[in-house]
C-alpha cells in the first residue's frame, strides 16, 4: 500500500508541471524509455539513493543498475556496465521538457538526447537541440578533412547541468583511435562543446 501510494503521488507529480522532479519523472517514465528498469525497480533505487544505500539493483538483463547521481532537477542511472542515462528536468516557460541522456561505451563513450513533455510524450529533437557537424568541432586554422581521414564519425558523451542550464557535450574520440593516431588530430578538435539553456532550446556557446 505505501509503494502504491508512493506511485500515485510521484503520478500527482508529473501531472502538476511545477512540481515535477527528476526522481519522479524516472519513476513514471514508459517501459519503453527505460526498458530494463520497470516500474519497482526504479522506485527501489531511488529508494536506496535516497536512504544512502549503494545497492545496486537487478535489471532485466540479470545485470547491476544504480543510480550514481539525484538532484531535485537530475539524475543519472548506471544501467549496465556499458551503458548509463541522465534525466534532466528543463524549465520551459509554463512547461517543463524531460531531457533524457542515454550513454553508451562503443567503446568510447557515445550518447543521444531525447525530448518529452512533462506527460512524457516525445518532443522533435531538432526542435531544443541542433545536433554539431564536424564544422562545429573543428579547430580555427584546420579543415574536417584533417579528422575524418581516420574516422568518419564523431563520438561524444553528453552532460545536462539542470542547475545553470548548461549542457557539455565531450569529444570521446581517445578512446576510440589508435594513441598515436589520435595525437595527430588531437590539436584540429575542440575537447568539448557547451550549451546552454534558453528556456525554449539549447543554444551554442
Amino acid at each position: 500500500m505505501k509503494r502504491l501510494l508512493l506511485l500515485f503521488s510521484l503520478a500527482g507529480a508529473i501531472a502538476a508541471n511545477a512540481q515535477l522532479t527528476a526522481p519522479g519523472a524516472f519513476t513514471t517514465a514508459p517501459a519503453e524509455v527505460f526498458p530494463l528498469l520497470d516500474t519497482n525497480t526504479r522506485l527501489d533505487m531511488v529508494d536506496y539513493y535516497n536512504s544512502g544505500l549503494k545497492t545496486a539493483s537487478n535489471n532485466r538483463l540479470n545485470g547491476q543498475s544504480v543510480i550514481t547521481e539525484l538532484t531535485p532537477s537530475s539524475l543519472t542511472v548506471k544501467i549496465s556496465d556499458s551503458s548509463s542515462a541522465q534525466v534532466a528536468i528543463l524549465p520551459a516557460g509554463n512547461d517543463t521538457v524531460i531531457a533524457v541522456v542515454s550513454t553508451v561505451a562503443t567503446p568510447g563513450l557515445d550518447s543521444t538526447l531525447k525530448f518529452y513533455d512533462s506527460t512524457w510524450k516525445p518532443l522533435a529533437a531538432d526542435k531544443y537541440f541542433t545536433a554539431p557537424t564536424w564544422n562545429d568541432w573543428i579547430t580555427q586554422g584546420h579543415d574536417s578533412s584533417e579528422v575524418m581521414a581516420y574516422t568518419p564519425f564523431m563520438l561524444a558523451s553528453i552532460y545536462i547541468n539542470p542547475a545553470d542550464g548548461v549542457m557539455t557535450v565531450s569529444n570521446n574520440l581517445a578512446s576510440f583511435l589508435d594513441e598515436d593516431v589520435y595525437a595527430d588530430i588531437a590539436e584540429a578538435i575542440h575537447p568539448t562543446l557547451t550549451y546552454r539553456w534558453n528556456g525554449k532550446k539549447f543554444v551554442k556557446q
